[in-house]
């Protein structure tokens, strides 16, 4: 943020002093007091030539390297470089026989239905077979499962 509030300052700076300069040497006031003057066709190119400039600059941040205070830099991670964080997961995976399935839709609603159950981790239903196969983790219950896909409209029973 901080290099865009810079670039931003700095296209503000150049392109008022540009208009300060060019927008009365081409109207034609410097003519009486030194002699110049630029034709309306020059300046019309040089404030486009003014607008590209702003553009580049802006185009600019695209380069700038955002991450300068990496990880890396800290050297804090050197004391945990060798530590493997490991998290063994318990999940567990059943398949229900589902009721009343009959579309893809169906099968959206019923996985839909799933993701506000507490315990589900993964959802899978298939209309042409007619089952869900969930993984659950070990917070999970089973009759909040099977009450969610009731609510959704179908009969769940565990498949054998």
């Amino acid at each position: 943020s901080r290099s865009t509030i810079k670039n931003i300052k700095e296209n503000l700076f150049w392109a008022f002093f540009y208009n300060m300069i060019c927008i009365p040497l081409a109207a034609g006031v410097f003519i009486h007091i030194n002699g110049w003057q630029i034709s309306p066709m020059i300046g019309a190119l040089c404030m486009s030539l003014s607008s590209f400039c702003v553009v580049m600059n802006a185009l600019r941040l695209n380069i700038v390297n955002t991450n300068k205070k990496s990880y890396k830099a800290n050297k804090s991670y050197e004391k945990f470089e060798n530590i493997k964080f490991k998290k063994e997961k318990k999940n567990m995976e059943i398949t229900l026989k589902i009721e009343g399935m009959m579309c893809p839709h169906c099968e959206a609603r019923v996985k839909g239905a799933m993701e506000g159950v507490v315990g589900v981790e993964s959802a899978l239903a298939d209309h042409k077979s007619g089952t869900l196969t969930l993984t659950l983790t070990d917070s999970a219950d089973i009759d909040a499962v099977i009450r969610a896909v009731s609510d959704a409209g179908y009969k769940a029973s565990v498949s054998e």
